[in-house]
C-alpha cells in the first residue's frame, strides 16, 4: 500500500509539464481575440481612473473650488484611519461572502434541474431567468414593498416563524436590514450563477459518471469526486463574476435602506463623499481603494481556485 501511495503521490513533486503546442497557439488566439475588447476598455476608462488617481491627491470641494489644494496621501490616510469606512468595507464583505455562497449552492441546484429536465426545458430555462432580466432598482423597491411593515407580505405569509410576528420591522435594525438587502441580492443574480454553472455543468463527460456508476460510487460520491472537481473552471469563473460584482454592492442598498441602521456599502460610502457631500478628493480616494481592493480580490479568488486549463484537458 506505501508503495501505492508513494508512487501516486511522486508526479506532485514534479515540475509542471511544459507547454504544448496546442496550449500556446490557443493563448496567442485569445490574445488575439481580447486584445481590441482591452483597447476599447482602456481608451474609455483610463482617463476617468487617471483622473481619479490625481484628484485623490487634493483636498477639493465642489462648493469651494478655488480651494483646490494638494495634500499628497492625506486622504488616503483620512479614509483608512477612519472607522466608518472599516464598518462599511465589513459590511460590503458580510453581504459578498452570504450572497455568494447561497447563490453558488442555489445556482448549482437550479443548473442540475436545467441540465437534467427534458420536459419543457426551454420554459424552464427561461422562467428561472427571468429575475436576472429585472432592473435592479425594480427589484429593489419590490423587495422594500415585500419586507415593509405595514403592506409587505413577508410577515403575514412567515409569521408562523418563531421569529417573525406580524410587527416585525426588518429595517428598523442592522441586522434585519442586511438580511433584507441580501435576499434581495441573491434573488435577483442566482439565475445569473445559475447560467455560469450550467455551462460548465454541460462539459463534464457523462461517460466518466457512467464509469463511475458501474464502479458502484453513490450520488454524493459522484458530485464530489466527478462532477465538481471536472466544473472547478466554471465554477471559479461564477464565483469570480458574482463576488466581484457584489462586492460593489449599491442600488439595493440605495433603494431599500439609503444605507440606514449601518448598512452602507464601499460604494455607498464613495457615493455620499462625492454626491451628496461633495468631496471630489476623499471620494476619489475611497473609489481609487475600492478599485483595488477589487483587484485584489480578483487574484486572490484565481489563486484559490488554482485552474490549469491545460491539465483540464489533459494535456499536463
Amino acid at each position: 500500500m506505501s508503495t501505492t501511495i508513494a508512487t501516486a503521490a511522486a508526479p506532485a513533486g514534479k515540475k509542471r509539464a511544459k507547454m504544448t503546442d496546442r496550449s500556446r497557439a490557443e493563448n496567442r488566439l485569445g490574445q488575439r481575440l481580447v486584445l481590441p475588447a482591452v483597447i476599447v476598455m482602456l481608451v474609455v476608462t483610463a482617463w476617468p481612473m487617471i483622473q481619479a488617481l490625481y484628484l485623490s491627491l487634493f483636498r477639493y470641494r465642489l462648493t469651494t473650488p478655488d480651494d483646490k489644494e494638494f495634500v499628497g496621501l492625506s486622504n488616503y490616510g483620512t479614509v483608512l484611519t477612519d472607522s466608518l469606512f472599516w464598518q462599511d468595507t465589513l459590511n460590503t464583505v458580510i453581504i459578498m461572502v452570504v450572497t455568494v455562497a447561497v447563490e453558488l449552492v442555489i445556482g448549482f441546484a437550479f443548473a442540475m434541474v436545467m441540465h437534467r429536465i427534458v420536459f419543457a426545458r426551454g420554459a424552464i430555462r427561461t422562467s428561472i431567468l427571468i429575475p436576472y432580466g429585472i432592473i435592479t432598482v425594480v427589484s429593489a423597491y419590490a423587495w422594500q414593498f415585500a419586507f415593509s411593515l405595514n403592506n409587505g407580505w413577508v410577515n403575514s405569509w412567515f409569521e408562523w416563524l418563531p421569529w417573525i410576528t406580524a410587527d416585525t420591522n426588518w429595517f428598523g435594525s442592522h441586522w434585519p436590514a442586511m438580511f433584507a438587502i441580501m435576499v434581495s441580492e441573491i434573488w435577483k443574480t442566482t439565475p445569473f450563477m445559475a447560467l455560469l454553472l450550467l455551462a460548465g455543468l454541460s462539459q463534464v463527460s457523462e461517460d466518466m459518471i457512467e464509469a463511475a456508476k458501474v464502479d458502484g460510487a453513490t450520488w454524493w460520491q459522484r458530485l464530489w469526486k466527478v462532477i465538481i472537481p471536472n466544473m472547478r473552471a466554471a465554477i471559479m469563473v461564477a464565483v469570480l463574476f458574482r463576488a466581484l460584482d457584489a462586492f460593489r454592492i449599491f442600488d439595493n442598498i440605495y433603494v431599500m435602506t439609503r444605507g440606514a441602521q449601518d448598512t452602507e456599502s464601499s460604494s455607498f460610502l464613495t457615493y455620499r463623499q462625492v454626491i451628496q457631500q461633495f468631496q471630489l478628493g476623499l471620494g476619489s480616494a475611497l473609489s481609487v481603494l475600492l478599485f483595488l481592493t477589487v483587484l485584489l480580490l480578483a487574484w486572490l479568488i484565481v489563486k484559490t481556485f488554482r485552474v490549469d486549463l491545460a491539465q483540464a484537458r489533459g494535456e499536463a
